[in-house]
């Protein structure tokens, strides 16, 4: 059964924390949940040692290049497409800054022209009672990397908006594409992702199997065709997109 959604009430960026340099604007939103910040704190850095994707993968962002952004969302409440919801608003904050047309690599990844725009990390205390439980996420946007030291292994891997996008600007669009997508029922939320699902018909590969990308279910989960039947993987499950080398 596909849910509608209650409306949100929740405004992000406030209270808003900025620092120049941190460990990852994730680890520091969670500090923050569990010392008793509110629901709608941001967090954002100019730079970060310790940043981390999915798989506790390392994300790279030359200091000033990207938009390194945390939001508490609290309580979480029940929200099984929040990691589809999510990079819905990136498009569209990002589609705004830019003239640029976005593309989720499922599960979560913003892609533009077969390059990685920006990821998407969420984290928290889903299985606290529900009046405590929360949810931190975590995005990295990249704005404008033409200027910094792009490692070997991610040439020509990775996208950024221009040279003219505000970072302030990239923020507050990012915080009301976050809003309006919360408040999206769980029937938008999957069509808008079905459109801008860019695996399906693609060659999979991962831990155990191959197939081809057959679209989402209404739980999210990928359906994969592998010869006579198809099948729903989980967020977890794929390692390896075979012609999808991005991180």
């Amino acid at each position: 059964m596909i849910r509608v959604q209650e409306p949100t009430t929740i405004r992000f960026g406030s209270p808003h924390r900025h620092f120049e340099t941190t460990d990852s604007t994730n680890e520091r939103a969670k500090f923050l949940a569990e010392t008793g910040a509110p629901g709608g704190l941001v967090v954002t850095a100019g730079s970060q040692v310790a940043g981390r994707g999915r798989r506790g993968r390392s994300w790279f962002a030359g200091p000033g290049s990207s938009l390194l952004y945390s939001a508490l969302l609290r309580p979480l409440g029940d929200r099984p497409l929040l990691p589809l919801l999510v990079p819905l608003a990136v498009c569209d904050a990002a589609e705004e800054l830019g003239d640029r047309t976005c593309k989720i690599k499922w599960p979560n990844d913003v892609w533009v022209d077969e390059r990685k725009l920006a990821g998407v990390l969420i984290e928290g205390r889903p299985d606290a009672d529900p009046a405590d439980s929360w949810a931190v996420i975590g995005i990295g946007l990249n704005l404008d990397l033409s200027d910094v030291g792009i490692p070997d292994d991610l040439e020509g891997r990775v996208a950024w908006l221009g040279r003219d996008v505000d970072h302030d600007l990239a923020l507050e669009r990012l915080n009301r594409a976050l809003e309006s997508w919360l408040a999206a029922s769980d029937s938008k939320i999957l069509e808008e992702f079905r459109r801008r699902d860019l695996l399906v018909g693609r060659d999979l590969e991962w831990d155990g199997g191959s197939g081809t990308a057959r679209g989402i279910d209404d739980l999210g989960h990928l359906l994969v065709e592998t010869g006579d039947e198809t099948i729903a993987l989980g967020a977890g499950e794929v390692s390896l997109g075979a012609n999808l080398r991005g991180g």
